[in-house]
């Protein structure tokens, strides 16, 4: 098989020792189409648990593997963590990896497809699209999602169904030439405004799995980032062109 270069894997952390020596196990395991080699770029977000430790330990254990670390002092937010992540990578392509286990790495292919082919630039991971599996879980967070996302498309003129989704897979020549600004969760509705307006620009969206977490089982988004959410959208498209 053709040789097609290398995948960028960020990995934003905060606050997840429980959970994200198994997804780096999880990204380690599968094997990417036209033998794409795996770049793990670690960002800790200034964690207060022992995220540090683990990942220091993992390290230590996997010294063959293609794994980079850095860490916040201060803790700035995941969308400040992506940038650090974006400005790192080295891979012809990059994608987003939550620390959780919300996502499945087996899918990564699944967006690289496209990319392959010659047909993408950017391709999204839609959790509303496709027969796979969702973890049933909260009402109101799914019409939010689908809100904002329609939202976006208003302004952005694409038909996105997920503008809100993790897994976001980007050339990282074209990522790394656009500017980035928010610092937390409005990095989603900011980097899809700016995506939309690259010239050409060729942007795919595939089905995935989506294995939802409760609050009690660590999920961080709430109410008040719905609402930096629309700010965002409204900024991005309107008044920061």
């Amino acid at each position: 098989m053709q040789n097609f270069g290398k995948l960028s894997i960020i990995v934003p952390a905060y606050n997840e020792a429980k959970t994200i020596h198994l997804i780096l196990d999880r990204v380690l395991e599968v094997t990417l189409l036209n033998n794409i080699q795996k770049e793990l770029i670690l960002v800790n977000d200034c964690s207060t648990d022992d995220t540090e430790g683990v990942l220091l330990r993992y390290l230590e254990a996997h010294p063959k593997e293609d794994i980079r670390y850095f860490k916040h002092e201060v803790n700035k937010g995941k969308g400040a963590a992506i940038h650090t992540g974006i400005e790192k990578a080295t891979g012809e392509f990059l994608i987003i990896q939550d620390a959780d286990l919300e996502y499945d790495p087996e899918e990564f292919n699944f967006l690289l497809k496209p990319v392959i082919r010659g047909s993408a630039d950017v391709v999204y991971g839609s959790r509303f699209l496709g027969g796979n599996s969702h973890r049933i879980l909260f009402f109101w967070h799914s019409i939010g999602n689908k809100f904002l996302t329609r939202l976006s498309n208003m302004f952005t003129n694409l038909n996105l169904t997920d503008m809100e989704t993790c897994y976001k897979l980007f050339r990282t020549s074209i990522i790394q030439n656009i500017i980035l600004k928010e610092k937390r969760f409005g990095f989603e509705p900011e980097v899809t405004a700016k995506i939309a307006r690259v010239p050409n620009i060729r942007i795919y969206e595939v089905g995935i799995s989506y294995y939802g977490r409760t609050y009690e089982e660590g999920k961080k988004i709430g109410w008040k980032d719905g609402f930096r959410a629309i700010y965002c959208i409204l900024k991005y498209n309107l008044f920061s062109k």
